[in-house]
């Protein structure tokens, strides 16, 4: 799930990570010169030299998180296209290698072991050795790729700042959600960016859009769930489902893009819903208050990991492991220098199959290591 970069808080985090590295810059080649200007001192250049690639991040945002049958892990990034980890090395697939663009935002894996890619340019299929592109001139609904599922069927539904849409592998078909009543703020002009769609244990497919809240077909009707039914925020973005059938929702602040920065406070968060209705007649959601930044924060990342642990991203404050009584907080990281600059902005969560718990944030690629969140650069440490 991708955070609708660049928003006001991301705009400033990037300005603010561009200045920290223009600092850097300057004070390096201020260094070099000094140093060159001294035959003697040799330690000194050495200790101003570029740093090792290796140590470079994988990108700035990784923003999708995928583990293929094959065990290789994939990374969408903003502006690095997708990088793939074997075990062993990094590689990536990217303009140069026929994506249409650099920014890689979902990813899923068909039947036979294709990789379907959501890129902010089309749909790509990639089958090992070859990329094939989809845009809008092939009947895609739009080229913002913002969402993918492939259903139990094999069908590829395909998420987009605009439409949904249906791919059979030949042909692209519109699938038009329905809008829900709901009083739109003035500033508010994203609600038709689809960032999520999900299928349930029960074949039923949830939609999620920033603004309209969200949306279950059950392959006849739809059935609406807003802030009156229960959710902190009608600006969803994620939605996932656990072991014992409730879903999982988690929200954007609707304020957050007020003009006026002083106005930018409000509900968001953490909601669970158990599926059931109230004697009232609204839907059973819970929201969780008392734990900090789960109710006036925002969630973009949710992953229920095979023992049923539900971990939760949120925005500043770190990741949340729900184990079906309490909650944990992993906050603790060896990299406070790019937390400080991008603010905890978790993208997206994956545990793969051998156990680590994947972290995609704004300011790179991080894993979670014993109690410490620690980032993975191009270099590793990947164990």
């Amino acid at each position: 799930m991708l955070a609708p970069y660049p928003n006001t808080f991301a705009r400033k985090k990037m300005n603010k990570a561009k200045l920290y590295l223009s600092a850097c810059i300057m004070v390096f080649a201020v260094a070099l010169l000094f140093s060159c200007g001294s035959p003697s001192n040799s330690k000194a250049a050495e200790a101003n030299r570029p740093p090792d690639p290796n140590s470079q991040q994988i990108a700035d945002y990784v923003v999708e998180i995928h583990e293929d049958k094959k065990g290789n892990l994939w990374f969408g990034t903003v502006g690095e296209g997708v990088a793939r980890y074997d075990g062993k090395t990094l590689t990536y697939l990217n303009v140069d290698s026929g994506l249409v663009d650099n920014t890689v935002v979902a990813i899923a894996e068909d039947k036979v072991g294709n990789l379907w890619f959501g890129i902010h340019g089309g749909l790509a299929k990639y089958d090992g050795k070859t990329v094939t592109n989809y845009t809008t001139k092939d009947g895609l609904c739009n080229d913002r790729v913002s969402q993918l599922l492939i259903d139990k069927s094999g069908t590829i539904w395909v998420g987009t700042w605009g439409k949904v849409c249906r791919f059979d592998g030949i042909m692209f078909t519109d699938f038009e959600l329905p809008t829900p009543d709901i009083e739109l703020q003035s500033y508010q002009s994203t609600m038709n960016w689809v960032t999520e769609i999900m299928e349930d244990s029960q074949g039923n497919i949830w939609f999620g859009r920033d603004g309209y809240g969200a949306c279950k077909w059950d392959g006849k009707l739809f059935t609406h769930y807003t802030k009156k039914d229960g959710l902190l925020s009608n600006n969803v973005q994620v939605i996932r489902e656990d072991k014992q059938g409730n879903l999982w929702f988690g929200c954007r602040v609707t304020e957050n893009d007020h003009p006026d920065s002083d106005k930018r406070k409000g509900a968001g968060g953490l909601s669970r819903f158990d599926g059931k209705t109230l004697p009232t007649g609204q839907a059973g959601f819970t929201q969780f208050p008392e734990i900090a930044g789960l109710s006036t924060n925002e969630t973009y990342a949710i992953h229920v990991d095979e023992a049923g642990n539900v971990w939760i991203g949120t925005n500043k404050f770190g990741v949340y492991k729900y184990d079906g009584k309490g909650f944990t907080l992993y906050k603790e990281t060896d990299r406070k220098d790019i937390v400080s600059i991008f603010g905890y902005g978790v993208q997206h969560l994956l545990k793969d199959s051998k156990g680590t718990l994947w972290i995609g944030l704004s300011g790179g690629l991080f894993r979670l290591d014993g109690e410490v969140i620690r980032n993975v650069a191009r270099g590793g440490p990947w164990e």
